[in-house]
């Protein structure tokens, strides 16, 4: 089978991070296979993937496309006036791009098309002829109603949807309606790499401060900066904490998307933490190449989204290192981990709750050691990455055996 995968994205968040694990575990599983990666910007991802002996191609967006994004309009004033504007703008290169990706396609003559976040879910559609695509969605469309209403617009060309959990299912089922296949599977991770032993990061040089003291417990946030990972809420709870409490935070992560306005930059969150009057105890350390180091240097590490999170993949990567997890208790993350069995949960957004879980477990060495050794063992059993092409080979079969004419083509 010839499958070329589509990403928005040549960086390293989560879907890119899930993608290349799904590229591992189909290249291991079915060696014949050919796939090939078409990304629209620059990035690790494509070194990353041509490891794997995946044939990439660069194909990088229009500056216009690349910043197009609904989650910053949707948080502020006059956003989706903005976002109108932009999307008009962005017309012309749009049509440019659909004919670059649709030789790109062509060249390759995939049996399916995997596509990897909204932008490439709706370019595929006007690209892909007559090919199956299926969309994997890693986010929630409900939301996001300009976003849903292009897919509602495709959803004829949609061959199956692939989702990163049962909520984001329930999700796109609600938006897309029963007559969709969706299938919800899980991310996975590397257990090789993230695991509890291994090298570790210094992570107090990364972030410019001095050498914590002996004793000192790590607590970090490893995410990127997207506003709604919960960033401020992380370091308004460090401000809660007491102030003779031995602890030190990190925020470690980075700015890795292009879309207009949903992001931090490390400067505002300098500035987040000197006006909580935390700067001395809240260490950002920018982007980390080896995330798996990040997180074996950390006792404790938080998961602070400030809205339902789709998945989690953080969550999952820091469970398979044996850390001790405090998890926003919401969407796709709820399914990942029993209350208070490998994981503490707080109310998303709810800042006092953060604080009381991070000190109990600040305080508690014995309950730290526990939670981190029962996230191992539920890592081994759910997030094996090998599982993922004995989940993915069905799904692209499935739709391989759809007739194309049930595939109607949208119009040009």
């Amino acid at each position: 089978m010839r499958i070329s995968f589509l990403s928005a994205s040549g960086q390293l968040g989560g879907a890119e991070t899930s993608l290349l694990d799904a590229l591992a575990s189909l290249r291991a599983a079915r060696p014949a296979w050919r796939l090939q990666l078409v990304i629209a910007s620059n990035g690790p991802l494509a070194a990353r993937a041509e490891a794997l002996g995946v044939t990439t191609v660069s194909a990088p967006f229009p500056p216009s496309v690349a910043r197009l994004g609904e989650r910053s309009a949707a948080s502020s004033s006059g956003g989706y006036a903005r976002f109108a504007a932009q999307l008009g703008l962005a017309a012309g290169p749009i049509v440019s791009y659909t004919a670059q990706l649709r030789r790109a396609l062509a060249a390759f003559r995939p049996d399916v098309v995997h596509t990897n976040g909204l932008k490439m879910h709706v370019l595929a559609a006007r690209a892909a002829d007559a090919t199956p695509i299926v969309w994997h969605v890693h986010d929630y469309i409900g939301p996001r109603p300009l976003s849903a209403r292009l897919l509602r617009w495709n959803v004829s060309r949609c061959a199956a949807v692939v989702a990163n959990s049962r909520s984001v299912a329930d999700d796109v089922r609600a938006v897309l309606g029963n007559d969709v296949y969706i299938v919800p599977i899980h991310n996975a991770v590397d257990l090789q790499r993230f695991s509890p032993h291994g090298p570790v990061a210094d992570l107090d040089r990364l972030a410019g401060l001095p050498p914590a003291a002996a004793g000192t417990v790590r607590v970090g946030l490893v995410a990127t900066y997207a506003r709604w990972k919960g960033h401020a809420a992380f370091i308004e709870a460090i401000a809660k904490l007491p102030p003779d409490l031995a602890v030190r935070a990190y925020i470690v992560g980075g700015a890795v998307y292009q879309t207009d306005g949903s992001q931090y930059s490390a400067g505002e969150l300098e500035d987040l933490a000197k006006a909580s009057g935390v700067a001395d105890r809240v260490g950002i350390t920018g982007f980390v190449v080896q995330p798996e180091a990040a997180l074996r240097a950390l006792d404790v590490v938080v998961h602070a989204s400030t809205a339902p999170e789709p998945f989690g993949l953080a969550i999952a990567e820091a469970m398979a290192c044996g850390r001790a997890v405090v998890v926003s208790h919401a969407g796709g993350a709820a399914e990942l981990v029993t209350p208070n069995v490998n994981a503490l949960p707080h109310t998303p957004g709810d800042v006092n709750e953060l604080a009381a879980a991070i000190e109990r477990l600040a305080r508690d060495a014995a309950l730290r050691a526990r939670l981190g050794a029962a996230a191992r063992a539920t890592a081994e059993r759910m997030f094996d990455r090998a599982r993922l092409a004995d989940d993915l080979i069905p799904v692209y079969e499935t739709a391989v055996k759809r007739s194309p004419e049930r595939l109607a083509l949208p119009r040009r």
